[in-house]
This record gives structure tokens, sequence and C-alpha cells, in this order.
């Protein structure tokens, strides 16, 4: 079965957030078990591009409402990533360096997919499955089954997959011109709440959906901004599959970016090692309980509690805790992390921004990774936090909830809470600070933690059967 993947991000192409990741490596698993996976993703002037050899295996010129413009179709000579990638360029609207956050954001993912279309359609490449990822490539099923200039391609089954509900990509219908010929009598498929709404539009047109998680198709019923009622009535569509993670990228006996690599074997020593070259870089003692926190700095990651958590918690363990903070996101709260740093020098530290192998030494180093989340549909952080023995500190949330088990629970092996709170992260790290100071019993459920399967293997072998259950009606 030869099924491509479209999508605004792909690692290490583009990267973003965990959509890259998962469209970087999901189809990678794939091509190792027989499937046929191409990634098609627009084209970024970032340094991947430039390192790498591109063919241009398809030309075209379309339209963009009464604005013609010319498309090129870009391929990775080597198949380096595992998969082909395929990249449009679109001179004007998809030769830029960002990924989002461009005034015609809408035009450039409008024109990328009727570039795709087109592309499949006009060059017979018709592939057995699509598979669109979030609101980017929302438009895809709809346009493929209600467009009479893609009646050749009508029969291809889709599958969207729904990386974050709470983002739908919905503009007015004043842009309805921009589309290509459509039936009229369908627009009622693309609407939702007066206006145009990509991801509404997928849920209703594609044949099957999925989310990154099996708790956050339930909580899309009741928390999707606004599409509540839709994810209600179209359950019966939807699978919840748990993202994987690429288990050679992240993995802590050969990973190149942390001080010193390390197995089951020699945890405990290589623990130690990283986190006192992680300590030694943010000028912190590591002779303590080091709790960390990476992600975008944003209300949905309950990042806003962050500043007042810490300096309570430091407060209430004096001289018995250490925090590091390494993101970006909302100015307020960039503010308010950087200035705890000024009351407690000793015990916490700040990155602002985002550096891949800081983020892996992080990782590696932390003897806590907390995540006080009030949105996460899968998470993938927490995963990479197991993979590297550091205890993931979470809010029972989406995929956070389906792959944290507590540690006082059979089993388990993390903690969790209840509420996105200062007084719910405060009880967490209370209870931190106290594993760490059992350390017998820390070591066992970090082997623990280290022994369990979130590999991309089992995700892709689901998606798979999924793919594999539409075929009879191909």
């Amino acid at each position: 079965m030869r099924v491509f993947h479209l999508s605004a991000e792909c690692y290490p192409v583009a990267k973003v957030g965990g959509l890259a990741d998962v469209v970087g490596a999901l189809p990678k698993y794939q091509n190792l078990l027989g499937t046929q996976a191409a990634v098609v993703i627009p084209f970024y002037d970032r340094k991947f591009v430039h390192e790498n050899e591109f063919e241009v295996v398809f030309q075209a010129s379309s339209l963009l409402g009464t604005r013609r413009f010319y498309f090129e179709v870009l391929k990775e000579v080597t198949d380096k990533l595992g998969f082909e990638l395929y990249l449009i360029k679109i001179p004007g609207l998809l030769d830029r360096e960002n990924v989002y956050s461009y005034p015609d954001e809408r035009e450039q993912f409008i024109a990328f997919q009727i570039a795709f279309l087109d592309w499949i359609n006009w060059s017979h490449q018709t592939p057995d499955l699509i598979h669109c990822h979030d609101h980017h490539m929302g438009l895809v099923p709809f346009l493929l089954y209600h467009s009479s200039l893609y009646t050749h391609l009508a029969h291809t089954p889709t599958v969207f997959t729904i990386h974050n509900g709470q983002y739908h990509g919905a503009f007015g219908w004043d842009k309805l011109s921009l589309l290509p010929e459509i039936d009229l009598s369908k627009t009622g498929l693309l609407d939702w709440n007066g206006g145009i709404n990509p991801l509404a539009a997928a849920v209703k047109c594609c044949w099957r959906y999925t989310t990154v998680s099996p708790t956050y198709l339930q909580e899309l019923t009741y928390n999707s901004n606004g599409l509540e009622y839709l994810f209600y009535i179209e359950r019966a569509k939807g699978s919840g599959i748990i993202n994987g993670i690429d288990t050679e990228v992240w993995n802590p006996k050969t990973d190149p970016m942390i001080a010193e690599r390390y197995s089951l074997k020699q945890l405990a020593h290589g623990k130690q090692k990283n986190k006192e070259t992680l300590c030694a870089t943010f000028g912190l003692t590591d002779n303590k309980p080091l709790i960390s926190f990476i992600g975008r700095l944003v209300l949905e990651k309950g990042a806003d509690l962050l500043d007042e958590a810490i300096r309570k918690s430091i407060i209430a363990h004096p001289g018995g805790v250490n925090f590091i903070v390494l993101g970006a996101g909302e100015v307020d709260i960039q503010d308010a992390l950087l200035a705890i740093k000024e009351e407690f020098p000793e015990q916490y530290s700040v990155f602002i921004g985002y550096d891949e192998p800081l983020a892996h030494l992080v990782y590696a180093g932390s003897d806590f990774l907390l995540m006080p989340s009030r949105v996460e549909p899968c998470g993938l952080n927490q995963l990479y936090a197991l993979r590297y023995g550091t205890v993931p500190m979470v809010r029972v949330t989406g995929g956070l909830k389906d792959t944290v088990i507590d540690f006082g629970d059979e089993g388990g092996y993390g903690i969790r809470f209840l509420n996105t709170s200062v007084e719910d992260i405060l009880h967490a790290v209370g209870r931190a600070v106290a594993l760490y100071a059992t350390t017998p019993h820390l070591q066992l459920l970090r082997k623990r933690m280290m022994a369990l399967d979130f590999s991309w293997d089992r995700s892709a072998k689901e998606y798979i059967n999924l793919y594999e259950s539409l075929k009879p009606a191909i």
C-alpha cells in the first residue's frame, strides 16, 4: 500500500512542535513494516534543504482564486530519512524560512493543498491512501470528493489525524473563491459556526479520523474549542492511537547529544554524570532533586503557573529542590520565569528558547519532568523522559493519562495529579522530593520506566491495521 502523509511540519526538515516528530518517525516505521509511506510538506528555506540534494520531479501552474501560481515538487534524492520526502515549492508563498505566523498563512496552506492534488492528479501518482495531519491539510478530503477537478482521485481513502483539536485554521467565507471549482451544494461540509473550518471539514469528509491518544478522543467531545458536538456525532469514525517515539533518536545508550551514554546496567552512574553536566551548565548543585520543564510557555501547557509553583516549592523545601525551565512562548510568562532566577539563583535556572541538544541533556540529567498541561492530546515529552529514566510528573489529561501510571499504583512509575493548579503542582513536588529520598525505590522505578515500550513499532502497526480496514472499500 502506497501512502502519502501530508503535514506542515516534519523533523528534521522543519519542526515547531510534536507534529514534526510524529511525521518524521511514523512513515519510517511504516516502511519497515512493508508499507510504502512518503511525506509531502511545504518547502522551507532551511538548513536541511541547503545541506541535502533534491531533484525536481514535477512542475506546473495552478490557480489560487484568480491568481496563477507556479509550483514545483522536489524529492530528496537519497531517502536518508527512511522514507521518500517531497517538498512543494511555490515562489512568493512557499519559499520562506518559518513554518507559521505569516499574514497570508491561509493562502499558503490552501495553495499547498491545491498543488499537491494537482500533482498527483496530473502525474497519475495516485496513492492508495492519503493521510492528512492537522487542520493545515484539512481541505484535502473535501476537495478530493467534492471538486470536479479531482474525479480521478475521488475513490482514494483519506485518514485524518488530529494532533491538537484546539486549532481549527478557520477563516471567513470571503476566501471561498480561493478554492478550486467545487460542488456548491456541498459547502455545508466546509461550514462550522458561520465560517470555513478546515478541521471540521476534514472530520466530516475523511473516511476515518484518529487522535493521538484514546483519552483525547473522548476529551474532544467536551473540549475542542467549539467542535464538541461535531466530535460527538462523528465519534464512530474516530480511533485513538498513542504516538510512539523514535527509539533510534531517543536512546540514552547511543545518544550523541548527552554527556555520558548509559543503558539499564549503567543507569545510576549515567544519570548522575548527565546530571552533573546539566547542573554545571546552569550553575546549580547536583546533590538535590532536579525537576525540569520543557515545552512551549503557553496557557495550554500550564506554563502560566510555573513561576508561582516554583517559587512556593523552593520556599517549602529550602535547599531541598532545584528547577530548570527550557522553553519559549508568551512574553509575560517568559518575563515571570526570568524574574525567579534573580530571587533563587542557586536553586533555579531558565533557558528561553529551544535547543535540541540541550533538551536531550535535560531529559538525561533531570530526576523529574513536570508537565502540568491543561490540554495534552498525546504528549511526547513524558515518553522521552521515560526512555531516559526520568520520572514524569503529569496532570491526568489526554495522552498523559494513557501513558503514565502513578508510582503509588500497581506497576506504576510516575507522579500524577488531577488539576492544573499551583496547589496540585506543590503536592506533586512534595511527593517527588520524598521519592528522591528513597534511593532504592527511585532506582527501581527508573529501571521500570526504561523497560517500557513506547516505540513507533507498536503505533505504526495500529495505523497500518486502520489502513487495511479501508481496503475493501478501495
